[in-house]
């Protein structure tokens, strides 16, 4: 392939980070620009894994390693992007709640958003309400994403959307929700603003509220 960004793509897509990385710093020393880089090779390259993971043409593991091929590309990217947190598409807060410690979900999720031009903050697992609130006031973030995969720990979404709401600071942020035991029904019922089966839909309906 002679395009750089378009061999930089394909190697995300194929999850070749080592490749990708390559790829990456021969088309920087050629010339070729970082945010062309980062705009139509790596978030390009992710949103085409997140099409051919909602077709059921790749699998998990295909999109997660497509994913960390990505997040390796990242850091060599990101000393040249001038304003890049300027110019990030929004900011997402997101952690696995209180009492739950399953992470995989979650930093899919993350990793998408980065992907397509988001930043992200990771509050990590077993986060409470108060600290969903401290990282609102500190970041203000457009998006509060939240995830459970045990049913128990699904009432702490509900407190964490609450203590938003107690802060006066519900209004000010989109609050998502995920993760296997949770329904559309669900989200509505304890006043989240979407829920989302996987993570390239989460990543959808984040761009939908930002363009709107």
């Amino acid at each position: 392939m002679s395009d750089p960004i378009a061999t930089i793509k394909e190697w995300v897509i194929k999850g070749k980070k080592n490749e990708a990385v390559a790829a990456t710093r021969e088309a920087l020393a050629a010339g070729v620009d970082p945010g062309a880089i980062m705009k139509d090779g790596l978030i390009a390259a992710m949103s085409i894994v997140g099409q051919k993971y909602s077709s059921g043409e790749f699998f998990l593991p295909q999109m997660m390693i497509a994913a960390r091929a990505m997040t390796e590309v990242i850091p060599v990217l990101k000393p040249l992007l001038v304003g890049a947190a300027a110019e990030a598409k929004g900011k997402a807060v997101i952690g696995t709640v209180q009492g739950d410690f399953h992470d995989i979900g979650k930093n899919i999720v993350k990793m998408m958003l980065e992907g397509a031009g988001y930043v992200v903050v990771d509050l990590g697992v077993d986060v409470p309400a108060d600290r969903f609130v401290d990282a609102v006031k500190r970041e203000s973030p457009q998006f509060v994403l939240m995830s459970a995969l045990i049913t128990l720990t699904m009432e702490s979404m509900r407190r964490t959307i609450q203590a938003l709401d107690a802060a006066g600071l519900r209004t000010a942020v989109k609050v998502g929700v995920g993760g296997a035991p949770l329904t559309h029904k669900y989200a509505a019922e304890i006043g989240a603003d979407f829920y989302s089966e996987d993570a390239y839909g989460c990543v959808q309906v984040c761009n939908q509220y930002i363009a709107a």
